[in-house]
């Protein structure tokens, strides 16, 4: 990993640590059970229940290992507790509008719960990284793969406690 925090909302580590849960506790007994149940069945070589298992088996431990690993260094942080809600920090829902007046509103989150689509973006994306800071009427510069857009803050907003 890298020596950045891993910030995370509270309700990003609520999700993680289900999905934990749910593997650790429901998914992989019961494949174990499985993968038990076709070994006494004889030849493993040509056994799909066991050769599946096992697949889906090391599939869930990798997953499980990360899991641990994103959730050991979570710093977990309440965007509801932010003291300055006039600058954008971790956990801002934020509009902002380019050169051609077209406004975008996203949450800053953790790297962990990002969803373009659902409007959260990654605490360490290159538009995160640029607004960082950035009070209502900044104009801040971001390179983009599209190339490089200038972005005005029009609104910034934070869950209330």
């Amino acid at each position: 990993m890298n020596d950045r925090p891993n910030y995370i909302t509270p309700a990003g580590y609520s999700a993680l640590k289900a999905e934990y849960d749910r593997l650790f506790g429901t998914e992989r007994p019961a494949l174990v059970e499985t993968i038990a149940w076709a070994a006494g069945n004889g030849d493993r070589s040509e056994n799909g229940d066991y050769i599946y298992g096992r697949k889906r088996l090391r599939e869930i431990d990798r997953r499980l290992g990360w899991l641990a690993k994103r959730m050991k260094a979570a710093k977990v942080v309440d965007p509801a507790r932010q003291e300055d809600r006039s600058r954008i920090w971790f956990g801002a829902t934020v509009t902002i509008a380019d050169e051609d007046d077209n406004h975008r509103t996203m949450t800053l989150v953790g790297d962990d719960e990002a969803d373009a689509g659902a409007g959260r973006v990654g605490w360490n994306a290159p538009l995160s990284r640029a607004l960082r800071g950035a009070a209502i009427g900044d104009l801040r510069r971001v390179a983009l793969p599209a190339g490089e857009r200038e972005y005005e803050v029009m609104a910034i907003d934070y869950p209330r406690a």
